[in-house]
């Protein structure tokens, strides 16, 4: 019963969540691009001067609330109850591919997650009729559950995501490597690049290409990219393209070794995780599937000794 009564709470949650979204989500777009519009240095204040001269409320949507909310909780937890990496904590969020979070509201979002499940079972388990004992057990895990599980969320994100970036990048490459042997310069390779490829990789990319939209030359552009996904693929590809560019070697020649050091070291990950796999499988293999094997086998001769025992 009380499975049953968290699990419909949480598909109530998610419920509200969606219809809140679907309702304020043009309005909270609406306020982003006149947020944007106001950083480059346009202030468009008459509409708010005149919602005040008339005397009428301003009403923000609610997710915009919930994001101050988040981050006036992200200024105490991080300012007074605990110290928290926040430039670790950022670079995970950019990894995750979760470029409008600051880290101080996830931290407010992992505080009122850990304030608001425990609030939630205490109270469905109170309806419930459960002792106080269980209460305070439960309450303190989904308070845990709360408070680590955004974390855990983000770091699984985050490296999912550079994985798939890997696994992407010889591709990348060689796509590159055909357009500049047909004589293309190499923005222009990255930028047509850019145009067929999806995923992350492709984010990745047409991130690189606004930064030098706006000033940033391509090499800083490539840094910065490896600073938003530090893994062995990106830093030998962009140390590549930075000692290419410094000692005038053939950009062609330099990407064509690169994409097959990068599909032999792919390679050898994958033997390497298929000779993990038999440890891995170890676990389940004795404490769930033995067991069942057991009882299905051992159980009806064990039922025929004790019965002709007691004969």
């Amino acid at each position: 019963m009380v499975i049953l009564l968290i699990l419909g709470a949480l598909l109530l949650v998610v419920a509200v969540v969606l219809i809140i979204s679907a309702v304020f989500e043009p309005r909270v777009r609406r306020s982003e691009n006149l947020a944007g519009i106001e950083a480059y240095g346009y202030v468009g204040r008459v509409s708010e001067e005149a919602a005040v001269a008339s005397g009428r409320p301003q009403r923000k949507p609610a997710r915009l609330s919930l994001d101050e909310l988040a981050s006036s909780m992200g200024d105490l937890v991080s300012q007074r109850l605990m110290n928290v990496n926040e430039e670790a904590l950022q670079r995970d969020l950019i990894s995750a591919g979760i470029f409008r979070m600051s880290a101080r509201r996830f931290v407010g979002y992992r505080a009122l997650c850990a304030i608001a499940l425990p609030v939630i079972l205490i109270w469905l388990l109170a309806l419930d009729g459960a002792s106080v004992v269980l209460i305070i057990i439960f309450g303190l895990i989904a308070g845990v559950v709360g408070w680590v599980g955004p974390s855990f969320y983000v770091h699984r994100r985050a490296r999912q995501r550079l994985d798939q970036i890997d696994r992407a990048l010889p591709a990348l490459i060689d796509l590159l490597v055909v357009t500049l042997e047909a004589g293309v310069a190499f923005n222009q390779a990255l930028r047509m690049a850019a145009d067929r490829l999806t995923g992350p990789l492709g984010e990745e990319i047409r991130l690189t290409i606004q930064e030098q939209s706006l000033g940033l030359s391509l090499l800083e552009s490539l840094e910065n990219w490896l600073r938003r996904c530090d893994t062995p693929s990106v830093r030998s590809f962009v140390r590549a393209m930075v000692q290419g560019d410094k000692l005038g070697v053939s950009i062609g020649s330099i990407l064509r070794n690169q994409a097959t050091e990068l599909r032999a070291r792919q390679k050898h990950m994958v033997e390497e995780r298929a000779q993990k796999a038999p440890v891995r499988i170890l676990f389940p293999l004795v404490f769930l599937i033995f067991p069942a094997i057991f009882v299905i086998i051992l159980g009806p001769a064990l039922f025929a000794i004790a019965k002709n025992l007691k004969a």
